[in-house]
């Protein structure tokens, strides 16, 4: 859960292309974010998946080779913001939202493959 005290970053700029931010964790704008944010998840991987069948085929149109890395890149920046966002609201090292114990997990070098 975000901290009552800090914005957070929404999936899509205002008008003049600017970050919008939003300060209230709960509530329908918090909530559309989520589902934008996962949309715009589902979409990057589609399109990643559309990507490799179209650089495989060696009878891809070149129209069609110029049009991936364009969507490749607007779906890359969404998903940029998407982890910034997820970034900025993971709790730091020494704060819990679990309790009052302010240890941090700590995990084996081979947790991490």
């Amino acid at each position: 859960m975000t901290p009552h005290n800090e914005l957070r970053l929404l999936p899509w700029s205002g008008p003049d292309g600017k970050p919008c931010f939003l300060l209230s964790t709960d509530g329908p704008l918090s909530r559309l974010a989520g589902l934008t944010e996962a949309a715009q998840l589902d979409i990057a991987a589609d399109l990643l998946e559309h990507a490799h069948e179209v650089l495989a085929d060696e009878s891809s149109a070149p129209e069609e080779l110029r049009l991936v890395p364009s969507d490749l890149t607007g779906a890359l920046g969404d998903a940029l913001r998407v982890a910034a966002s997820r970034g900025h609201r993971l709790p730091t090292p020494g704060t819990s939202d679990h309790g009052d114990s302010n240890e941090v997990p700590h995990l084996p070098a081979g947790a991490f493959g």
